[in-house]
């Protein structure tokens, strides 16, 4: 394995952290500052009010995303098995 190939490796293992993970961190930045806007204008500082929608925002977004999640997940997965079986020692 050269330098080259690790490090088109570890970019392709990053690039697939970043789509996994993107979809739940964006729902629950979005829905963050939302409930943040929505608690200084009505000036209700529970912190029990930014944890519940925050929550029900992730478990949405898995549910929905999490099918394309998988397949991503296996799809490098699989890849990553293949060039395993090609190399030579």
């Amino acid at each position: 394995m050269t330098v080259a190939l690790a490090i088109d490796w570890y970019r392709k293992m990053l690039w697939t952290a970043v789509l996994v993970g993107g979809p739940v961190i964006v729902a629950g930045v979005v829905i963050g500052l939302i409930v943040a806007i929505l608690q200084a204008a009505t000036q209700v500082n529970d912190s029990a009010v930014a944890f519940a929608p925050k929550a029900v925002a992730t478990i949405l977004t898995i549910v929905v995303a999490g099918p394309w999640m998988l397949a991503q997940l296996v799809d490098f997965t699989t890849a990553i098995f293949v060039a395993v079986g090609r190399l030579h020692p």
